[in-house]
């Protein structure tokens, strides 16, 4: 049987909704399908009509929303827009696609909770993160069990960069808390496996051009004992690896989201049979005694058994919509980023005044 493909107009035709939505809707052709696209700029429409010629362009935004057509707005607007342009489409009767960051404020989380009571089942978010073969395959290490009860995770996005367009300015919405943030406090989230019972933070613009931070530290600390130590930099020119676990029985490194490096006990390893001597210990030998573990040492490929990439996003809102399957970012842990933000961005300060300013 012939697939339906889910009708989409792109609103805003940026880096975002041009670079990434075009790229990943073209994935799956006969699950999307682009029919309209819309954003103030001419040329960009202009550019998107060369792509799919069958589809409609407009600059009206009113216009775009009357589309029958249209089935699905994917909103890609600039962020402090999101969620107006969202709540306007949902209005117009059309489900609705919500880029990251779904929201900036607790004003926003409220109009979200409020939209999503109204129109139930029509809106949809973005973390296309969440589909990373790196983060999938880590999971599934980590449930495995072999590196033990896992006490740590660091989780790095590091580059060295004097960044100069609106993602640099407050006023736009930019910053990396909104930038990266969303994704990596999502992934912070789900790997936490707990309530989270605290989190640290601060925020600095060390290379940005404009006012907002580029270089974010957050540590989440779970009720089960866990920390998830995130960061993001604009200002870091020896990256850290992207991921970096570390259980009682064993750690990975994954570099790059290609390759995971593994060394773990193997499964006949266990603790001394003794306890620490406060005694005078002997001058030869280790500081552990006799007693040796046998290590497994190994460097695989990413390679998550889901067989999740992250560009796969928009095949999962077609299962979500033609196929009743249940969609893969529940609405409540999207407003669960937002939550742990707005807590970040009021342990700072400095850059609370604007945001607040800036973030309704």
């Amino acid at each position: 049987m012939a697939k339906s493909p889910v009708r989409i107009g792109i609103w805003g035709l940026g880096r975002a909704g041009w670079g990434m939505h075009t790229e990943e809707i073209d994935r799956y052709k006969d699950e999307a399908k682009v029919v309209a696209g819309c954003d103030l700029i001419p040329e960009r429409t202009a550019k998107l009509k060369e792509r799919y010629p069958d589809c409609k362009v407009y600059t009206d935004a009113e216009a775009f929303l009357a589309d029958p057509e249209i089935e699905v707005v994917s909103v890609a607007v600039r962020s402090p827009q999101h969620i107006d342009y969202a709540i306007r489409a949902l209005n117009a009767g059309k489900i609705v696609f919500l880029e990251k960051p779904v929201g900036l404020s607790s004003e926003g989380l409220a109009k979200l909770e409020a939209a999503l009571a109204a129109h139930p089942g029509k809106l949809f978010f973005r973390h296309n993160r969440r589909l990373e073969a790196a983060f999938n395959h880590i999971r599934e290490i980590i449930d495995s069990g072999i590196l033990g009860n896992v006490y740590e995770i660091k989780l790095c996005r590091h580059n060295f960069a004097y960044r100069g367009d609106w993602q640099a300015i407050l006023e736009c919405g930019g910053g990396q808390l909104n930038n990266w943030g969303p994704h990596l406090i999502d992934h912070a989230l789900r790997l936490l496996d707990s309530p989270v019972a605290d989190i640290w933070s601060d925020l600095k613009n060390i290379n940005g051009l404009g006012d907002a931070e580029d270089t974010v530290k957050i540590i989440f600390r779970g009720e089960n004992g866990r920390l998830i130590d995130v960061e993001i930099s604009g200002g870091v020119a020896l990256p850290a690896p992207v991921y970096a676990v570390y259980g009682d029985r064993g750690a990975l490194i994954c570099e790059d989201e290609q390759d995971i490096r593994l060394r773990y006990l193997a499964p006949e390893s266990r603790r001394p049979p003794y306890k620490a001597s406060p005694e005078t210990p002997p001058i030869n030998g280790s500081f552990q005694g006799k007693f040796e573990q046998k290590w497994i040492r190994k460097t695989i490929m990413v390679e998550p058994s889901n067989g999740y990439t992250v560009s796969d996003i928009y095949h999962h809102l077609y299962l979500a919509l033609r196929e009743n399957v249940p969609f893969l970012i529940k609405s409540e842990e999207a407003l669960a980023v937002v939550r742990a933000t707005e807590k970040i961005k009021k342990q700072n300060p400095a850059f609370r005044q604007k945001i607040d300013e800036f973030g309704k």
